[in-house]
């Protein structure tokens, strides 16, 4: 089991801890530790009535002003978030025993970081952004099949224009909870709780 970073979970140290930089640190160790996509992340929504909804994302950025993620304004994620902009994040680095939850306020990034992100994705990822009409009734995989080779034609010799209602969107951490395995489940937690322009740091119960 990894070992837990004494400056963090240190009871005594009462010095600034930045939660960013710290997400940075144990991102930076995922990256080594996780065979497969340290960056996926489940996105938890709410609907109109209330009721929660979640799936696994791809953290496309990330910075001191959040977390950064790309996806269909009209899917039912973007119906979501266009209805209460607030959301949940969960990491969960199997193979370190750790995870990082986040929550926060939800914004579109601008229309030009969308552009420059949409055209970095290959082209057959920017060719399903246009075929997929997500989250709505589908007839068969042979229909979006059969979308995906008329697009292809249709964009065979050309750039492909990023749809408008392919967006980018920021989460805007105001809590952080950095959680380590323990023994016979005594795991550490630490949350961090944003007040103004500072981060408060308060250790929870396993």
């Amino acid at each position: 089991m990894q070992a837990l970073s004494a400056r963090v979970f240190d009871d005594g140290d009462t010095g600034t801890i930045d939660p960013f930089a710290l997400f940075e640190e144990w991102y930076g160790a995922a990256t080594g530790a996780e065979p497969n996509d340290p960056n996926a992340m489940t996105l938890a929504t709410v609907d109109k009535s209330g009721m929660p909804d979640a799936r696994i994302m791809l953290m496309n950025g990330r910075s001191p002003e959040g977390i950064v993620f790309f996806g269909n304004a009209e899917s039912m994620k973007g119906l979501q978030l266009n209805d209460n902009p607030r959301a949940a994040m969960v990491f969960h680095w199997k193979n370190m025993f750790r995870q990082v939850r986040v929550r926060g306020v939800v914004e579109e990034i601008s229309p030009e970081m969308a552009d420059g992100y949409f055209h970095s994705r290959p082209h057959g990822s920017q060719i399903s952004a246009h075929a997929s009409e997500q989250s709505r009734p589908l007839q068969s995989r042979e229909v979006l099949l059969a979308h995906v080779a008329k697009l292809e034609t249709r964009y065979d010799n050309g750039e492909i224009p990023r749809p408008a209602y392919w967006k980018g969107y920021r989460l805007k951490p105001i809590v952080w909870e950095f959680w380590q395995a323990g023994e016979f489940r005594l795991h550490d937690r630490v949350r961090f709780t944003r007040e103004g322009s500072l981060w408060t740091r308060q250790r929870l119960n396993p």
